[in-house]
């Protein structure tokens, strides 16, 4: 299983940004896809989330500003990042989590969480 994301740069404060992520490979199935950021020094943190049934959840910090969307059975989730602010700017990392394969399903082997390379989003003047 390969998360291929695409997106990021440079934009000023204030601006919008949008990453997407599509993940790639013999999928059977995902429960949830999402978005994580690591800021230099700083642990990773959850940004955003999509489940499989279409919730979705956001970190306190992003909420009304960013915007998850995607379908975790078509294997694609973009985050739309609004009034972007400096404190956002980090490595965001796409997620898929509680993947089975069709060969896991096959053999009944346990699901797995797979994570993107990154993409650097700088919000910077």
């Amino acid at each position: 299983v390969r998360l291929v994301e695409s997106g990021g740069g440079l934009v000023q404060p204030g601006g919008s940004l949008t990453v997407s992520c599509a993940a790639d490979g013999s999928i059977f199935s995902i429960e949830t896809m999402g978005w994580y950021r690591q800021a230099p020094g700083k642990q990773r943190e959850m940004v955003a989330t999509l489940g499989n049934d279409g919730s979705t959840n956001y970190a306190d910090s992003v909420k009304g500003r960013f915007t998850i969307s995607g379908d975790t059975a078509k294997r694609t989730v973009s985050l739309q990042m609004d009034s972007l602010r400096p404190e956002d700017t980090a490595v965001y990392y796409c997620s898929a989590a509680r993947v089975l394969t069709n060969q896991d399903y096959i053999y009944n082997h346990d699901e797995n969480d797979y994570w993107g390379q990154g993409t650097q989003v700088t919000v910077s003047a």
